[in-house]
């Protein structure tokens, strides 16, 4: 069975993103074991920068110490390693950059080829949060309007219509506020795709609320570098939904 399979399950999901510039190994390690105690579903590795070189590192790393599918999650085309399960080939949608639409993915597309690592195309879609984040400041692009649900509909269903097989709406690291539940609510109502949500996702009702309105598959990142102790609440809120 391919990772997308297991993507497309009906089954809600939790992951965890990894900044490889930012943690220790040992911090990395730690995080590794949590997570597999935790019984999260997938690790995202990446981010806006990758100023340190860890990429390889952290991924052969939490492939020691965890038995969970590791993605990349590229902020730019530098990001590529062949020591990963698969990785998340984002096309920024919501932006008007021909560069994060397609341009970056052509330099890594011979790259991803050889390695062999499950690719699967994602329709990225930014979301204002309140303030500018990383990710819209270095792809030059303007998130789709917090209260703009019918634009991020239109969105979603174009990129599911290109082909796209997951669609990713995030606030961004560091959203002062998560996604609202009406909108992703109604973009899950327009596809049939996997709807993946992160961004400002700070408590586990945060998450439990973002599920239940069509997130298939919620993402965290930051809130766990101020209290790691947090994903098993996480895991077990989301994995609840299931029962």
């Amino acid at each position: 069975m391919s990772l997308y399979d297991v993507f497309k399950t009906t089954k809600k999901k939790l992951t965890v993103l990894v900044d490889p510039d930012k943690p220790t190994d040992k911090e990395i390690i730690k995080l590794a074991k949590s997570a597999e105690q935790a019984k999260v579903d997938f690790l995202f590795v990446g981010g806006s920068l990758l100023t340190s070189g860890n990429l390889d590192s952290c991924i052969k790393l939490l492939k020691e110490h965890t038995s969970i599918p590791v993605f990349i999650f590229p902020g730019n085309s530098m990001m590529l390693s062949n020591k990963a399960d698969g990785f998340l080939f984002l096309s920024l949608i919501s932006g008007r950059n021909a560069e994060m639409l397609i341009g970056r993915h052509v330099i890594a597309a011979p790259y991803l080829k050889m390695s062999q690592i499950e690719v699967l195309s994602t329709g990225y879609m930014l979301i204002d949060s309140g303030k500018q984040t990383s990710v819209s400041y270095m792809s030059s692009t303007v998130p789709i309007p917090y209260d703009k649900k019918d634009i991020a509909i239109c969105t979603a269903m174009a990129g599911e219509m290109l082909g796209m097989k997951l669609i990713f709406m995030d606030a961004g690291s560091g959203a002062e506020k998560a996604i609202s539940t009406e909108m992703i609510a109604a973009v899950k109502q327009s596809i049939s795709v996997p709807l993946l949500v992160g961004g400002g996702i700070r408590t586990p009702e945060i998450a439990v609320k973002s599920a239940q309105a069509g997130a298939d598959i919620i993402v965290i990142g930051n809130v766990l570098e101020q209290d790691a102790d947090l994903l098993e609440q996480f895991t077990s809120a989301i994995h609840n939904l299931n029962k």
